[in-house]
C-alpha cells in the first residue's frame, strides 16, 4: 500500500469513528485534542486501529504517539515488517 493511501485509509477510519471532519485531520494535529479522546476512547482508538491494520500497539508505545503524522510512520513501520 502506498503511503497516501495509508494516510487515507487511516484519516477515513479515524473520522468516521470518532465523527470529525476528514478535513480536521491533519499530519500536525494532535490525536487526542482532535479526536476528543478521553481516556477510554483512546482505548477505543487503538482498539481500532490493531483490528483494521492488524499491528500491535503496545502502552510504552503511545506517549510517543502524539500527532497524526506520528501515527501514520508507527503504522506504516509495522505493515512493512
Amino acid at each position: 500500500m502506498e503511503k497516501q493511501e495509508l494516510i487515507d485509509q487511516i484519516n477515513e477510519v479515524l473520522a468516521d469513528e470518532f465523527e470529525v471532519e476528514v478535513s480536521d485531520i491533519t499530519p500536525d494535529s494532535n490525536i487526542k485534542d482532535t479526536l476528543q479522546l478521553d481516556s477510554l476512547s483512546l482505548v477505543d482508538m487503538v482498539a481500532l486501529i490493531e483490528s483494521t491494520f492488524s499491528v500491535k500497539i503496545q502502552n510504552s508505545e503511545l506517549p510517543s504517539i502524539k500527532t497524526f503524522a506520528d501515527l501514520y510512520e508507527f503504522i506504516g513501520a509495522r505493515m512493512s515488517k
